[in-house]
């Protein structure tokens, strides 16, 4: 079976993690500090936490912009549920806005007439989560310049984007937000086996941030009861939780991100040959301009004449590991149960119901690429 998806390890990264496990600590070491400066220098955003998830980096964005109950944030319908579960654990309320049909993120367009109705119905958020998906990033400069008028927040998931680029920068700069969260499971741009990352140009969210992500427990703020003002004490200040990530974690991280550019190249080698293989059938594929700007986290296509169910079991048989990105968020039972319906989101949902999403990592071969677009041939022809 070809996977839709499939990490990279090599000698050096298994040297790496070795050496944390002979040599250094195993968690609170060098590593994760050495990780956090790697992204920096390479995405250059000011500041940088490394945590244990996306979603533990999700939640602690929502939590560091102090969303809370009584808050609205609203985010993406095409994305997966963790982009929404965040603000639903800090307390808030959701909601959505539909995606643009072309590049399947927010909709630029949707999100003002909806920010113009909120503040007449005084019901704007506090925050957006906008999500680079499949790599792609969204619209930044226009949706910075839409939700400055209102204050309303700015969150980066760009799960899928580490290593693509928006108008000249890195994605993950936070030149148009307030917070970007990467994501290193497996199938990511690269790996720490689980873990995530908040980055900010704030040292106030980072403050914040780093402090939630460790229990609330802090030994540099100086204690007013002299029994606590000792060498070895340290004080909660808040109610934190732990999110952190290890020095194994980091390590694998370190190295991983030292081939990213090549990972994003071959990538995007790959997107090519979809494009160049697939441009005759009946498909929408993704916009072929975005070939150098997008990560290529998924590359995912739009069956236009055939049953999505039998072309993905046809595609199953035959070896090749497709998959569904993604089901729209406001039909999970949760949120129905929160009063969102089917209908809610014409465009996610018209997408759902034709998207699949191909095969493509790293180490896909030739071959295995060449399978992939033959097979899709033979079923659509």
């Amino acid at each position: 079976m070809i996977p839709y998806g499939k990490h990279h390890i090599d000698d050096d990264d298994v040297n790496a993690v070795v050496d944390v496990l002979k040599n250094q600590f195993l968690t609170q070491g060098v590593k994760v500090p050495e990780f956090e400066q790697a992204l920096c220098d390479f995405t250059q955003a000011q500041y940088s936490l490394v945590v244990n998830s996306a979603t533990s980096a999700l939640h602690l964005a929502c939590l560091s912009l102090g969303v809370t109950a009584g808050d609205i944030v609203w985010t993406t319908p095409i994305t997966f549920v963790a982009s929404a579960n965040s603000a639903r654990l800090a307390g808030a309320q959701i909601d959505f806005v539909d995606i643009n049909p072309i590049t399947h993120n927010i909709c630029a367009d949707k999100l003002a007439t909806k920010l113009a109705l909120a503040k007449q119905e005084n019901s704007l958020p506090k925050a957006i989560i906008v999500v680079h998906f499949a790599g792609l990033s969204c619209d930044m400069l226009t949706i910075a310049k839409l939700t400055k008028k209102y204050n309303v927040k700015i969150i980066e998931d760009a799960c899928h984007a580490l290593g693509g680029q928006y108008l000249g920068s890195m994605i993950g700069s936070c030149q148009y937000s307030d917070i970007s969260v990467f994501s290193f499971h497996p199938v990511k741009s690269i790996t720490t086996a689980e873990g995530g990352a908040v980055l900010t140009n704030s040292r106030v969210i980072i403050d914040k941030a780093r402090l939630l992500a460790k229990h609330g427990v802090s030994r540099d703020i100086p204690a007013t009861d002299p029994e606590l003002n000792q060498a070895w004490c340290y004080q909660q200040t808040e109610l934190g939780l732990n999110y952190r990530l290890s020095d194994l974690n980091a390590a694998l991280g370190i190295s991983q991100l030292k081939k990213l550019p090549d990972f994003v190249k071959r990538r995007r080698l790959q997107a090519q040959r979809y494009f160049e293989g697939l441009q005759s059938l009946p498909l929408q594929l993704p916009e072929f301009e975005t070939l150098h700007q997008s990560a290529w986290h998924l590359y995912t296509i739009e069956l236009l004449e055939h049953d999505r169910g039998e072309v993905y079991q046809q595609l199953i048989e035959a070896g090749i590991g497709v998959n569904v990105h993604y089901i729209p968020v406001h039909w999970q039972p949760y949120y129905q149960a929160l009063g969102f319906q089917k209908g809610d989101f014409e465009n996610a949902e018209t997408y759902y119901r034709r998207t699949l999403s191909l095969p493509i990592f790293p180490t896909m071969t030739a071959k295995e690429q060449n399978k992939v677009i033959e097979t899709l041939t033979r079923i659509l022809s």
